[in-house]
């Protein structure tokens, strides 16, 4: 079976084939190593809406690069997506050779200035990806982040922050993406940052919400408790939907913690909650999400949602502003 260009593949248990080919390497002016991609895609179809998915922090040397996120990249795949997954320069693989440049060790500016120089030569991307050229639907942009990768696609569709060395305001908001995945992302800054990794992240400490204004589903898990940051608890996660405007869905997941059941690899010993059926719904929803964004008029979200989080068998549960 193949995925068609419009569609979403409903059975994660019988993918569609799917393409994966990496690294594709840029390089880049200025960056202190080239910037390596790996690209997931199906094997038929045209018009291809694409994903940018940026990977989290983690503990792990190699689920945090381009070799990561294989139970999302190749669902997201299978239903119909190009997925693009960069090593941000915060990757465990460059962790050895990075530790004193600029921005270490988590590089947040940097990190979404990848996503908007893959946006610049995707026409390049595409030409290097063996049966992919002229298969990408260049004008159908979303972004996906988990974590640290969720606080990326924030920044990406909209949010801004103040750079807390200089106090400037810093927008890196991406008008190229149509819509966005926040996957666990951090939540907002200020007094809440209590915990004993908060120092670590003081770029948190003024994000603005109200200005991410491209749609965005947020997925937070009833059970991630983020007390390294944080005593507010799992509701920290929910911010990105609580505090943004107008168009946003939450999906909270229920029964899961920081990994939503092991997003960041295939039985990653890091995943406290493992649950590879909740994951296979994750991504079914959040493609569904995606697609209905980017081509409006699709109904597979309320498909998803109807199948997913209705009834005595929800993943979770669903709300929209």
């Amino acid at each position: 079976m193949s995925a068609p260009a419009h569609g979403v593949t409903a059975d994660p248990a019988s993918p569609a084939p799917v393409l994966s080919y990496g690294p594709v390497t840029l390089s880049v002016p200025g960056r202190p190593v080239d910037l390596q991609l790996r690209v997931s895609a199906p094997e038929t179809g045209t018009a291809l809406p694409v994903i940018l998915l940026s990977h989290g922090h983690g503990g792990s040397n190699h689920l945090s690069s381009l070799h990561g996120y294989a139970p999302l990249a190749d669902l997201w795949a299978a239903a119909g997506f190009v997925v693009v997954q960069p090593t941000h320069l915060s990757s465990g693989t460059l962790r050895h050779r990075l530790a004193d440049a600029p921005g270490a060790p988590l590089f947040w500016r940097s990190r979404a200035e990848d996503m908007s120089r893959i946006l610049d030569r995707l026409d390049e991307i595409e030409s290097t990806v063996p049966h992919l050229d002229g298969r990408v639907d260049h004008g159908r942009i979303a972004v996906a982040g988990h974590s640290m990768g969720g606080h990326t696609a924030a920044l990406l569709l909209g949010a801004r922050t103040a750079d807390p060395d200089s106090g400037s305001e810093v927008d890196l908001a991406e008008p190229r993406i149509r819509a966005g995945v926040l996957l666990a992302a951090p939540g907002r800054g200020g007094d809440v940052l209590n915990g004993p990794m908060a120092p670590l992240v003081s770029f948190l400490d003024t994000i603005d919400y109200t200005t991410m204004t491209t749609p965005a589903l947020v997925v937070a898990g009833d059970k991630d408790d983020p007390r390294h940051f944080t005593d507010i608890g799992p509701d920290w996660h929910a911010d990105a939907y609580a505090l943004a405007p107008a168009p946003k869905t939450l999906l909270t997941l229920f029964g899961a913690e920081h990994l939503l059941g092991g997003v960041s690899g295939y039985d990653a010993a890091e995943t406290t909650d493992e649950n590879p059926e909740r994951v296979a719904a994750l991504a079914h929803l959040a493609a569904a999400y995606l697609r209905t964004q980017l081509h409006p008029g699709d109904n597979s979200w309320h498909t998803a949602t109807t199948a997913l989080t209705t009834g005595p068998h929800a993943v979770g549960r669903v709300e929209s502003k």
